[in-house]
């Protein structure tokens, strides 16, 4: 399982890789729009786990350019949680959107609802 894990802020963003590499996922992150789309051109990854407000852009518009070259599963971890906001990550391709804090429940749901070979860890208290 290759997850693209983006989050801007440095100690979360630290701790989620390290979490999900401890449950045997190969991890890459990004604290950036910019990076991530490096990221994405160089590896083909299975998850995209990002913000939604990043320092260079969004993760509504980082979806879909990496949706757009193949199929990725995208989750959402963000602190916008309007109907709006919901609305705009289903259309852009999300399939998760979870607003922080992330209930270690609804992350576990996600992976099921989605593709029953992802396992997305438990994160909940860590954002």
């Amino acid at each position: 399982m290759r997850i693209l894990l983006v989050e801007d802020h440095e100690d979360t963003n630290r701790s989620l890789t390290n979490l999900l590499r401890r449950r045997g996922y190969h991890v890459q992150s990004a604290l950036n729009f910019q990076s991530a789309l490096d990221l994405g051109a160089k590896e083909q990854f299975d998850v995209l786990i990002s913000d939604l407000a990043l320092p260079d852009g969004s993760g509504i518009d980082l979806m879909q350019k990496l949706y757009s070259k193949r199929p990725v599963l995208g989750i959402a971890l963000t602190g916008f949680g309007m109907e709006d906001d919901i609305r705009k990550s289903y259309a852009a391709g999300f399939k998760h959107h979870l607003v922080k804090p992330i209930d270690l429940n609804k992350l576990s749901d996600s992976r099921r609802r989605g593709d029953p070979r992802i396992f997305v860890t438990s994160i909940a208290g860590m954002l």
